[in-house]
């Protein structure tokens, strides 16, 4: 990964240096603040014909009366109430504008009688994090000059705020947010030869250092608890397979926890059911739900949430060899339901199924939300910029929708009924791992996955669309998106902490 800047706040009385930032409303208006060079900008804004459009910019090099080099003024959201998303996106946009300069002042006084928030100048921050994230880390360095040294000064970013202290402590949780999913962006960009289940595993285990309890299961282990579902996936490749089961207990008391569970496919051929050899590098991506559980274990345990909180993660390799399990297979669940293997490329379900019953058998959590990215089908329906959502329990599926919302990760909700319930049913076993042909796949996927839930209230988001792959935007220029770190932070936040 490459450098991340340094972020600091300071005082809007502060001197500037290199490229100094300002906000703009309609008509390019400037805050009060800035009328010693308001007129100066009204004269660029008319011939460059900038309006304050929101995230457009103007940009004046060597500004006249000013001590910095380039004055770039950044458009704002001002005709409705910006959300959290909006202000990711002015810290990606100003990162992405500013990207070479070494100093930058970023000033957020805003037109008219309103006010940046300490929390809203965090996100700000952290966009400009993210933004800057970038996975080089297999590409070799090259010198410019034999002669001529690399230079590895750091950007520095300081932005003008009101309340210093209020904004740095704001920032604390923003960064442990923004942490948490660029480690997700990172377990899903790493190719596969390099994270397999026993290496991803010791990567969870790494959360150690910010306070969260990880506990490994092995082959053995599994064994004894009778995942079949799992260990059947995991028996065509060499890599054994783990379960991770990483705790976060910051709410001082014994309260049953909240619970999160991830699909963890390192790599996906399909199995014997193999895929076509299109775009199969991308399977390495099959991991993404649980790289966005690691990546929100990271965020709640780095600004020490008030929340009791459970991570699991079911780690395997979906390979082809002899000993793959074959189509018509039956395997035992952990639960002691049979299923009919009937086509080995759906084998997420398989895992999730032995991991959430494992879940809410151990934990008895308030609730469970497991992400995975499960099918193709919900990219036909819902394309690369919304989630499926698919729930047991209409207020934790309201509460993950406004969640979506205000954080900028969106999902929206599918059905569950009998009716779709009845396409799974088995013919040899109790039930089938696929449905009926190509009709409503994600959604007889979600109900293969209830059947492992009990009456545990249980939200399921199939991520295929937007995990990896995605289209880009301000804040994220990356394959792996850490699509889920934000959504679910904002959940916990929101509802399930001790305040």
């Amino acid at each position: 990964m490459t450098s991340l800047p340094n972020i600091r706040f300071s005082s809007i009385d502060d001197q500037a240096h290199g490229v100094l930032v300002v906000l703009a409303g309609d008509e390019a208006k400037l805050a009060g603040a800035h009328d010693g060079f308001s007129e100066l900008v009204a004269k660029a804004a008319k011939a460059r014909k900038f309006k304050g459009k929101a995230l457009s910019s103007l940009d004046i090099l060597a500004p006249s009366g000013l001590e910095v080099d380039r004055l770039l003024v950044m458009g704002t959201k001002l005709s409705q109430e910006p959300v959290e998303e909006d202000w990711l996106k002015l810290g990606g946009t100003i990162a992405a504008a500013t990207s070479g300069a070494e100093a930058i002042t970023i000033d957020l006084a805003l037109p008219g009688d309103k006010q940046v928030s300490p929390e809203e100048a965090a996100t700000v921050a952290a966009g400009a994090m993210l933004r800057t994230y970038k996975f080089d880390l297999y590409k070799t360095k090259k010198k410019k000059d034999e002669d001529e040294d690399v230079s590895d000064t750091k950007q520095e970013i300081v932005i003008r705020v009101p309340d210093v202290a209020a904004a740095e402590r704001a920032f604390e949780a923003e960064r442990a947010i923004a942490e948490g999913t660029m480690l997700a962006r990172d377990l899903v960009n790493e190719p596969a030869n390099v994270l397999g289940p026993v290496e991803y595993a010791e990567r969870a285990e790494a959360l150690r250092s910010v306070g969260i309890e990880v506990e490994v299961l092995g082959q053995d282990e599994l064994s004894d608890l009778k995942m079949n579902a799992l260990l059947g996936v995991a028996q065509g490749s060499p890599r054994p397979p783990r379960l991770v089961i990483m705790r976060w207990n910051g709410a001082g008391s014994d309260e049953a926890p909240i619970a999160f569970v991830g699909k963890g496919v390192v790599f996906d051929t399909g199995g014997i059911s193999i895929k076509p050899a299109g775009s199969m590098d991308e399977m390495k991506g099959d991991m993404g739900g649980s790289a966005a559980v690691v990546g929100l274990m990271h965020a709640l345990g780095a600004r020490k949430a008030k929340v009791n909180a459970v991570g699991i993660i079911g780690l395997v390799e979906n390979s082809v060899d002899g000993n793959a399990q074959r189509p018509g297979d039956i395997v035992t669940a952990m639960s002691g339901t049979t299923i009919e293997v009937l086509n080995t490329d759906a084998e997420g379900r398989l895992v999730l199924a032995d991991a959430l019953w494992y879940c809410q058998d151990r934990f008895k959590p308030k609730f469970m939300v497991n992400l995975a990215t499960l099918t193709g089908a919900i990219i036909v329906a819902l394309g690369n910029h919304q989630a499926g959502l698919f729930s047991n329990n209409d207020e934790l599926a309201d509460r993950l929708f406004s969640a979506g919302k205000i954080s900028g990760e969106k999902v929206w909700r599918l059905p569950l009924a009998s009716e779709y319930d009845k396409m799974i049913e088995g013919k040899f076993a109790d039930i089938k791992n696929i449905g009926g042909g190509r009709a409503a796949g994600s959604i007889t996927a979600a109900q293969f996955l209830q059947r492992f839930v009990n009456d545990v209230p249980w939200a399921h988001l199939d991520i295929a669309g937007t995990a990896m792959g995605s289209p880009s935007n301000a804040y994220n220029q990356s394959w792996a998106s850490g699509f889920g770190v934000r959504l679910l932070e904002r959940l916990v936040r929101d509802h399930y902490e001790a305040r």
